[in-house]
């Protein structure tokens, strides 16, 4: 089950770095639209925050310190800070998933919100806010520049070879 959920994580992080590279510059990530309640430069932010923090930190131990706060107040960060954020992040999911023993998906996982989930669910769950936030990504891109051009997201290719250890 842990390569499963690290096959999804890292492909859809890859997925969201090619999403990056094909916004045309840095200024259109932060361009707003009206009914867009967010920019892509913030989802992507959010995405590299919300994943270091539950994956790398509080599974993995890697001392990330969160501040969700500036996932939505920073503004004009670069597609290649962005980048390098994403590229950090798949590092710190992968270093805790590959860490990570299969008795902890069935412990209680401590939520925000004061109640507890087992582990394995919620690493289900960030998979799915990943996703659901990289097709906001997908479509703000094309909404903002009149692109139709595909980054590839979700694909099935790889997942027939994926999670086997």
């Amino acid at each position: 089950m842990i390569e499963h959920i690290r096959t999804l994580l890292l492909r859809d992080l890859e997925g969201l770095r090619r999403e990056l590279v094909l916004y045309p510059d840095d200024e259109t990530l932060w361009a707003t639209l009206p009914g867009f309640p967010n920019r892509g430069g913030t989802l992507a932010l959010h995405l590299a925050g919300n994943l270091r923090h539950f994956v790398g930190a509080q599974l993995g131990g890697s001392g990330y310190i969160r501040r969700r706060e500036e996932e939505f107040s920073r503004r004009g960060v670069s597609r290649r800070e962005l980048v390098e954020e994403i590229d950090r992040t798949s590092r710190d999911v992968a270093a805790a998933l590959d860490k990570l023993d299969l008795a902890r998906l069935d412990e209680p996982f401590n939520l925000p919100t004061g109640e507890e989930v087992p582990t394995a669910l919620f690493l289900i769950h960030l998979a799915g806010h990943l996703t659901f936030h990289l097709g906001q990504i997908d479509y703000h891109r094309r909404a903002i520049t009149g692109d139709p051009t595909s980054a590839g997201l979700i694909p099935l290719a790889g997942l027939a070879g994926g999670g086997r250890k």
